[in-house]
């Protein structure tokens, strides 16, 4: 029997249906089950950092656990397709957060495969009504996040999912959009932090799909009819575009 692994919370420690998903500077993520088999799970956990003061490093990580689930709550109460929070403990020496398990892909992924799927069969783009279905549900999604007011903070194609009802083949680009990875979100409906979302959007659609960049306009023109000030948050994205092009001028 393997040993427990001891960066786990206290009551994840014993489970034997848990994988390590993604480690980053500030947390992990694992794979696992809360409170019964059956309920699958994202578990986000914040150990202890032995470089911050002890007192700082409890307040902090108190503050974004508890900033990132009611953000989650929030976005769930408006309608903005997330995932659910199942638990949470702060004050844990592995502080940690669960949350719902997204079945599916993350958009990145779908858009990885269905490239080479078309590149297969000799189609182009312009053919290709389902991509161009999916860029609009993306824009929905992005513009009913910030029609409420909240800021994603991290938008990239691997911070959106395609939830499908049953495993699919790799070509099928139905179902639901969801946001994921809440740990950056803040809240705010300025027409400026709203358009720097949409901008960092825009160039990791760009950099991770260079070949499919110009389907990005199906996400603006969707994010403007489900947004209310839609209209206005993409001409301060024009102002966001030039300085970012500047910037990479200089260097």
């Amino acid at each position: 029997m393997s040993s427990p692994d001891l960066r786990l919370p206290l009551p994840f420690r014993s489970s034997s249906d848990i994988a390590l998903i993604t480690q980053g500077a500030e947390g992990l993520v694992y794979r696992t089950t809360f409170l019964s088999p059956d309920t699958h799970c994202a578990l986000k956990v914040r150990p202890r950092k032995a470089y911050r003061h002890p007192t700082l490093d409890a307040r902090l990580t108190r503050h974004r656990i508890l900033a990132e689930a009611r953000v989650l709550v929030r976005c769930a109460k408006e309608g903005v397709s997330v995932p659910g929070v199942l638990g949470a403990d702060w004050d844990a020496d592995a502080a940690w957060l669960a949350i719902e398990w997204i079945e599916g892909r993350t958009i990145r992924a779908c858009l990885d495969d269905f490239l080479h799927h078309l590149e297969d069969q000799g189609a182009t783009l312009e053919d290709s009504a389902e991509l161009k279905d999916l860029m609009k549900r993306v824009g929905h999604a992005v513009g009913r996040l910030h029609d409420i007011g909240i800021i994603h903070g991290d938008l990239t194609t691997s911070n959106l999912m395609l939830r499908h009802a049953k495993e699919e083949a790799t070509q099928n680009l139905e179902g639901d959009v969801y946001l994921i990875d809440f740990g950056l979100a803040t809240t705010s409906s300025q027409d400026e932090d709203q358009a720097v979302d949409l901008y960092v959007l825009e160039r990791a659609f760009g950099s991770t799909h260079p070949q499919a960049e110009g389907l990005f306009k199906e996400v603006l023109k969707s994010y403007e009819q489900s947004f209310r000030r839609g209209k206005t948050v993409l001409k301060r994205l024009e102002d966001v575009r030039q300085r970012g092009r500047k910037k990479s001028m200089l260097g």
